[in-house]
């Protein structure tokens, strides 16, 4: 997830006068440098009878991932959740924004059923952010194309000793605005989205090999100006013959809803989708820790025929810095010396 978020002051409260001995303290002034909203990101649960009816169940207590979770860097929140199942224990990986460095970087969970979710650790951290943790499986093999946008290039990584320890493999693309990227297999192919950073254009891309030469498609861009559409939301699936992505609606702000596309052509020369009729496909709850907006989602099937699938999504909260509590300390042993 780009960092759009995630501070706007708020220009009221705290207004309360002057203080002797220290002059006048304008507290207005002060609530605005020191009294923020912030975004709180966290990551839930969803199950669905298809890939366009996902809700929250009572089986399951969302959100099932929050920053209190994490426990080896300080945590401003957690967002961007993709998963893979192996040999029955999923795995999840998530950017964990890092409050210290104000940086992303990918974290791990996992679970015995895909319900209860337990934190592990940080598994990949670089000196620029990281984000959206794109992993999927091929031969045996699992890979992982985090957002890297800082680095101006989309990077692939391998696991060497899954799921905990990861490798630098290839820059794919160099050189540009690149966020969410999101690849799949079709056709003896590799796909690949991408969008840029305004989340208002969205690229495709296609190599004979993963870590070969990629080709921009002629039609790419395939949406430009567009910020409902642009930016990839999810994991690309396909599924009974079908290919179908998902995109983040950020239309009026960031991480509104997401909304699902099928594919009906793709080739190296053409391109065609449709919007899914049941769109959008998740959005804000309007309470909760969903209650502003939600903008990632990862669906699996289940061997019982339904599917369950990792999402995340915000709300607004009023924060109160360090800074703040200091100077009301003050002001308070200013009045009580009067």
């Amino acid at each position: 997830m780009k960092l759009m978020h995630k501070t706007r002051n708020l220009p009221q409260v705290l207004d309360r006068g002057s203080a002797r001995k220290s002059g006048y303290f304008s507290f207005k002034r002060m609530a605005r440098a020191f009294v923020r909203r912030t975004c709180d990101w966290s990551i839930g649960i969803y199950t669905g009878e298809s890939l366009f009816d996902f809700v929250s169940t009572e089986n399951i207590k969302n959100p099932v991932l929050t920053a209190k979770d994490v426990t080896d860097v300080i945590a401003e929140f957690v967002a961007d959740p993709f998963m893979v199942c192996n040999d029955g224990i999923w795995y999840m990986f998530f950017e964990v924004m890092n409050s210290l460095t104000n940086r992303g970087e990918i974290g791990l969970a996992t679970s015995n059923n895909g319900f209860h979710w337990n934190y592990q650790q940080i598994v990949m951290k670089e000196p620029f952010h990281l984000s959206y943790p794109y992993v999927f499986q091929f031969q045996n093999e699992y890979y992982m194309i985090p957002e890297s946008y800082k680095a101006n290039s989309i990077r692939l990584y391998k696991a060497v000793d899954f799921p905990t320890k990861w490798t630098f493999l290839k820059t794919l693309i160099d050189d540009g605005d690149y966020v969410d990227t999101s690849v799949f297999n079709f056709n003896k192919r590799w796909w690949m989205f991408t969008s840029s950073s305004q989340s208002n254009i969205l690229r495709l891309y296609y190599a004979h090999d993963l870590m070969g030469h990629w080709i921009e498609h002629p039609q790419s861009p395939l949406i430009e100006n567009n910020l409902n559409i642009a930016r990839p939301g999810g994991r690309v699936v396909f599924y009974d013959g079908q290919i179908f992505r998902y995109t983040q609606d950020d239309e009026h702000f960031y991480g509104n809803q997401v909304r699902a596309f099928e594919i009906t052509d793709l080739t190296t020369t053409t391109y065609e989708e449709k919007a899914v009729k049941d769109n959008p496909i998740i959005k804000a709850s309007g309470y909760g820790w969903n209650k502003t907006g939600m903008h990632t989602i990862d669906p699996h099937k289940l061997d019982s025929g339904k599917w369950i699938a990792c999402v995340d999504g915000y709300q607004l909260i009023v924060v109160f810095s360090i800074k703040l509590q200091n100077w009301m300390r003050l002001i308070t042993k200013a009045n009580a010396t009067t």
